[in-house]
């Protein structure tokens, strides 16, 4: 066992869960603001996004979580302005035409690819903090239990042009894992969910959260680097910690909805 990441969970994880649960959702907004900040800027660094167009990404960024939770039917018009306003960004920065579309694609990418994700939370907490809860005690469970099955007994390997340590063992420890977080916060906080229930959203975040975490070690190899940052000591970068949720997030909002639980 990593006695780094036991003692990080064992410090932000009561520490998150009193934050969600006895704050009004403002502030989730602006915590999620700024781990997605942190996150995309990470995502730019990989991708070597600099400058003028890095602040303007990151400005772009929080302006969508922001909008998405006091205007929502505005969401889209803003995400829009955005991509042109970057677009022509990177005209006037640079008069050579070179690499152009890739750094634009970059840009507008992680806009996607951290905040726009992100936005699914927004909703699950105006539904209640609780929903937040289940969806992190289900994320963490599968991450955990994938990592720790996995290093313990795991032997056939998943993917490993994407994720070499990755393994079969520790891909059904993430579905375990997605089930028991589940059926632990079902007991505690959220009685209303049948057992069928609590199987499938747990099923489907062990899943999406395993897929979140290659899609990420794909973007990392395709880098050329190990982790998105060191800021969290045993754990790498915040995007390292969002991988999972990022996936898991939308799956989550849409699962529960179809299952009748949330609007």
């Amino acid at each position: 066992m990593n006695p780094k990441r036991l003692v990080i969970a064992l410090i932000l994880v009561p520490l998150l869960y009193g934050y969600v649960m006895y704050l009004s959702p403002e502030y989730f907004l602006f915590l999620m603001t700024f781990f997605s900040t942190i996150g995309l800027a990470e995502f730019y660094a990989m991708y070597r996004v600099k400058g003028v167009l890095m602040y303007s990404g990151l400005f772009w960024g929080a302006a969508l979580l922001f909008v998405f939770f006091a205007a929502p039917a505005l969401f889209l018009q803003v995400l829009m302005v955005a991509v042109l306003a970057t677009m022509a960004l990177r005209l006037f920065l640079k008069r050579d035409p070179a690499g152009s579309i890739s750094t634009v694609s970059a840009a507008v990418f992680g806009l996607l690819y951290v905040p726009c994700l992100m936005t699914f939370q927004l909703s699950l907490v105006k539904e209640g903090a609780a929903w937040i809860v289940l969806l992190y005690a289900s994320v963490w469970a599968a991450d955990s239990m994938a990592y720790y099955v996995g290093k313990g007994i795991g032997k056939r390997k998943l993917y490993p042009e994407i994720s070499p340590n990755k393994t079969i063992a520790g891909a059904v420890g993430s579905l375990i894992g997605g089930i028991a977080g589940a059926a632990l916060i079902k007991a505690t906080l959220l009685s209303q969910i049948s057992l069928l229930q609590t199987g499938i959203i747990g099923l489907s975040v062990g899943f999406s959260t395993m897929i979140g975490d290659l899609v990420e070690s794909m973007f990392k190899r395709d880098a050329g680097i190990k982790d998105s940052s060191h800021i969290i000591p045993g754990h790498g970068g915040v995007l390292d910690k969002l991988d999972g949720v990022t996936f898991a997030g939308p799956v989550f909002y849409w699962v529960c909805s179809l299952l009748g639980l949330v609007r």
